[in-house]
């Protein structure tokens, strides 16, 4: 979404002054993208929206501590939403916060090609059907970039199960997209025989 620093300012101010007109329009341009970000981190529509609302309700609410010099209107609202949809998540879910052994994250390397041929929805999907801890840490840090410390920090577990879980995430994604992969390379020989 294009919303120029103008725009985000008089966006901002009107919500300060409780405008109801400048609410509902910050809400109608976000709304979309951030029920998606919620998504993103819980398992079903009825969470992601109670995180929405929930993370909508702090936006407005702390609206007069954002500060336009420090990023812009979108990236602030989406790292509320993220936060707000990590604490729904902690109070619905307990994670293992048990020690596990560092396992090589290259071992579990899906290939690039087997990527491209997949849509997004179909990624979400295959993300979505991860265990709940293992997605979260899974978007954290591949979709958000958190680093393991602070993964650890926002879940309350130590960077050892962070590690564990992403990489259990990618085994899990890996054996997920292997039907991919061998589809992928049936399509090459049918291709190679006929010509």
């Amino acid at each position: 979404m294009n919303l120029s620093k103008k725009q985000a300012v008089k966006l901002v101010k009107g919500c300060i002054k409780n405008d109801r007109t400048a609410q509902e329009a910050l809400y109608k341009l976000f709304h979309a993208d951030m029920l998606r970000v919620c998504l993103n981190y819980l398992p079903n529509k009825e969470l992601a929206k109670e995180a929405f609302n929930n993370g909508f309700l702090k936006v407005f609410q702390s609206i007069k501590n954002f500060d336009e010099s420090k990023g812009e209107l979108g990236g602030w609202i989406r790292k509320i939403m993220i936060h707000t949809a990590i604490d729904v998540c902690r109070s619905e879910f307990k994670f293992n916060k048990a020690l596990f052994l560092e396992t090589d994250e290259d071992e579990f390397f899906v290939a690039p090609e087997v990527l491209e041929k997949l849509y997004f929805e179909d990624i979400l999907q295959n993300i979505h059907t991860l265990p709940y801890a293992t997605q979260t840490v899974f978007n954290l840090s591949v979709i958000d970039g958190y680093s393991h410390k602070e993964i650890g920090e926002q879940l309350n577990i130590s960077e050892g199960t962070s590690r564990w879980h992403l990489s259990e995430a990618k085994r899990q994604l890996r054996e997920l997209l292997k039907p991919a992969e061998k589809n992928a390379g049936q399509t090459k020989e049918r291709s190679g025989k006929a010509k």
